[in-house]
């Protein structure tokens, strides 16, 4: 069976309290997180109807402070289904509600593992993108997967073909 990409889309929004920041008034990476790992989640959950476990998480850079008393809004969307583990891609958003205006924060992709009632990785549906984006997002996901495995351990660098034919050429 296949799903669509948009069929996983989690939006959660939060509002940053003075228990969420740190001295400077910004919202604290940790507690950002923690609400990107929970969105995340709801998307693959959303996706294979399944309990998920969080597999890994990528490099997360953070472009823009989120300020006390901004709202944060997350956004989760699967990019690619493997076997048993899946890719979701999140954006997070700051918003100014009171000066009315909306400011990328940064961006991220974790990785799940879907689970069956014993607990053991269970396959999952397939994805079908639909959008430009959906669809760049996609074909990227394998080199980053790959990337993600050497980095583990559990691929050697030369077997990773995708992330290689990025840098030799024949």
């Amino acid at each position: 069976m296949e799903k669509k990409a948009s069929e996983s889309l989690v939006v959660m929004t939060e509002l940053v309290l003075p228990n969420d920041t740190n001295t400077f008034g910004n919202l604290m990476g940790g507690r950002l997180m923690y609400w990107m790992d929970i969105a995340a989640a709801l998307a693959a959950m959303k996706h294979c109807g399944a309990p998920v476990v969080t597999a890994s998480v990528d490099n997360i850079s953070f472009e823009n402070p989120i300020k006390l008393g901004n709202v944060v809004h997350i956004e989760a969307c699967l990019s690619r289904v493997f076997n048993t583990s899946m890719e979701v891609h999140l954006t997070v958003w700051g918003e100014d509600a009171i000066q009315q205006y909306k400011y990328k924060s940064n961006e991220a992709y974790y990785t799940f593992v879907s689970l069956d009632p014993n607990g053991k990785p269970r396959k999952v549906n397939q994805l079908v993108p639909e959008t430009e984006e959906e669809k760049k997002l996609f074909e990227g996901a394998l080199r980053r997967r790959q990337l993600r495995l050497i980095l583990g351990g559990k691929m050697k660098p030369e077997e990773a073909v995708e992330l290689k034919a990025l840098f030799v050429t024949d």
